[in-house]
């Protein structure tokens, strides 16, 4: 199984292809492609990759499905004796990502493999 850390946003998150997860809004726009740049770690069936913070020859390569808007938090601000009391809400911008591809330089498709055997 194929998979790898990535960081965005200030948060890790571990992914693998066909994965669609929610990070914090990118710069891209919607149905657009990009890639992760920042790789934290890659496993391969074989391989086993750690970065010392970041690994320079994997790339994982994304599309942006949708921006939405997160859940509402609801934060308070409180002072005793005084009657003060303030409620105010934040709903964080997300964007829904999906994982298209996991890849290192060097390393070919085993479709490309595959079509060749055929």
């Amino acid at each position: 199984m194929k998979y790898a850390v990535i960081k965005t946003g200030g948060k890790q998150y571990k992914v693998s292809e066909g994965d669609v997860i929610e990070v914090e809004r990118l710069t891209e726009k919607p149905e657009s492609k990009f890639s992760f740049d920042d790789v934290l770690l890659y496993v391969n069936e074989n391989t086993f990759k750690v970065g010392k913070p970041m690994l320079d020859d994997v790339a994982v390569k994304a599309k942006v499905l949708e921006e939405k808007r997160g859940e509402k938090i609801r934060v308070a601000k409180f002072k005793a004796k005084v009657r003060y009391q303030r409620v105010t809400g934040h709903r964080q911008a997300l964007s829904k990502v999906l994982i298209e591809e996991i890849a290192q330089k060097g390393e070919k498709k085993e479709e490309s493999k595959k079509k060749l055997s055929k």
